[in-house]
């Protein structure tokens, strides 16, 4: 049985997250709202569906199984897809990673919405542009070092995140460096210099032969300005 992912149609957001897993290990699914107007509606009825609804999308069906949010997702599909060691307290530390990179998510999107998700981006101009001046000086290169550092205390130097071999966290590594050279290609950059086993990763990633072929078809949505990373000029310093 397919898996079933439930997410916005037009954009990546933290369903992309759960997409470049089941790419990567070539699982079975099907992205339920980009089906149509009836996968929308599927979208939106499972939300109210059941006595444990999740909150927002992202959610995960797996026959009668359903699970929500990004990280929670990926940690209930890691063993499954083999996208983990088999260790408990590697898993468990690839989970910690995982929510450290939801924390970047969210603070990456609260640079062009500071103030209310409700408002408009130009509703609160001001205030973005003061929220991505931090976001840009200091928590870029906060995130961004603490997975360099990872990457460079990794006992066995394997050149991934966790244990021997790629796990879920490095394809989420992947993701965010995409979305900050998109959203802040000059800040991005002058991190990216200060991290160069973090960009030797998201490169690797991104050239690996299992992946390429998502990320060049069609089911890799572009990022836009709808989306999580956008791009706004005046934000970017």
């Amino acid at each position: 049985m397919a898996y079933e992912l439930y997410y916005w149609p037009g954009i990546q957001g933290r369903g992309e997250f759960v997409r470049l897993a089941l790419e990567y290990a070539g699982a079975d699914y099907r992205d339920v709202a980009r089906e149509g107007p009836a996968g929308m509606k599927a979208l939106l009825t499972g939300l109210e569906a059941g006595g444990r609804p999740s909150f927002a999308p992202p959610y995960l069906k797996d026959g009668d199984t359903v699970v929500g949010q990004t990280a929670a997702i990926l940690f209930y599909l890691g063993p499954r897809l083999g996208l983990v060691p088999e260790g408990e307290a590697d898993r468990l530390w690839i989970h910690q990673v995982q929510l450290t990179i939801a924390d970047l998510v969210v603070e990456a999107h609260d640079t062009h919405h500071p103030v209310a998700v409700g408002l408009y981006y130009d509703q609160q101009k001001p205030e973005a542009l003061r929220r991505s001046a931090e976001f840009r000086d200091n928590r870029i290169p906060r995130f961004l070092g603490w997975l360099e550092q990872i990457l460079t205390r990794n006992p066995g130097r394997s050149g991934w995140l966790v244990g021997e071999a790629l796990t879920y966290a490095d394809l989420s590594a992947f993701q965010v460096v995409e979305g900050l050279r998109y959203a802040f290609p000059k800040a991005a950059a002058r991190a990216l210099k200060a991290t160069p086993h973090l960009a030797d990763l998201a490169r690797r990633v991104g050239e690996d032969r299992r992946l390429r072929p998502y990320l060049e078809s069609d089911r890799r949505i572009p990022f836009n300005e709808d989306g999580i990373f956008r791009r706004y000029r005046e934000l970017d310093g």
